[in-house]
């Protein structure tokens, strides 16, 4: 697909990643209309925290008709699982899983009517490899990809196509100072945001349903589609060191 005159909305186009993305659209001749929380010139204000945030922007959405959705807004958290407060679980499910789908659900309609759209979801290599100690944030991408599959499916022969991306751990301000002791203590691959959205990019234009980003991480969503019991021992250092990291005062 070619991205010059498209109408592209991004969640989340005022972060790291989501800056960077946009410019490179608007370069390749796009119109993009960015949904985000912060308050700056050029953004429409979204806070997908919430049901009613994220009903808001579907809304706008929807009456702007964008011919592309790119779902890339989203929350992390990196500790035991029992001490992730209710407020925070709730709100990093809606941001990372029902906004997309609830987004999605907005604008497929006037997509079907046109007879074309995509529909892009950012997911994590950690939906295909459930990572300890970031258990809501690789269910809420486990998520993002069942959800991807699905809809790919549904609107087969409908002109919208479902595009999937997963990345590994990328360098941006996401990340805390315990999740970047965790890399530097596990050897963690990040990748630099220009190349995470140049393969967005790739992806659209290629339409591939899966795009995921990183070596060995390729191998290792095989294997735990295969046989996820395999993988444990092969995380079980990283999650030792988090355990680590996590109880360090």
């Amino acid at each position: 697909m070619k991205l010059k005159g498209k109408h592209i909305a991004v969640t989340g186009g005022a972060g790291g990643i989501g800056g960077i993305l946009c410019e490179h659209l608007r370069a390749a001749g796009a119109r993009v209309s960015i949904y985000d929380r912060v308050d700056a010139a050029g953004v429409q204000h979204a806070d997908l925290s919430h049901l009613a945030g994220i009903t808001a922007a579907g809304e706008a959405m929807a009456s702007a008709a964008p011919d592309i959705i790119i779902n890339l807004a989203g929350l992390t958290y990196f500790g035991e699982f029992e001490k992730e407060s209710p407020e925070h679980l709730s709100a990093l499910m809606h941001v990372n899983l029902l906004a997309p789908m609830l987004l999605a659900r907005a604008v497929i309609p006037g997509m079907k009517q046109r007879g074309s759209g995509m529909i892009v979801n950012i997911g994590s290599v950690f939906g295909a490899i459930p990572f300890a100690y970031f258990a809501a944030y690789s269910a809420s991408k486990a998520g993002v990809r069942g959800i991807s599959d699905a809809l790919r499916r549904e609107l087969e022969g409908t002109g919208i196509a479902v595009v999937h991306v997963a990345p590994r751990a990328v360098k941006t301000a996401l990340n805390n100072a315990q999740v970047m002791a965790l890399a530097k203590a596990t050897n963690m691959k990040m990748d630099e945001p220009e190349l995470v959205v140049g393969r967005i990019i790739n992806a659209m234009i290629a339409q591939a349903p899966h795009t995921v980003i990183g070596f060995p991480e390729r191998l290792f969503v095989r294997l735990h589609g295969l046989a996820p019991t395999l993988i444990d021992g092969g995380v079980r250092k990283q999650n030792h060191a988090a355990k680590s990291i996590l109880h360090t005062n």
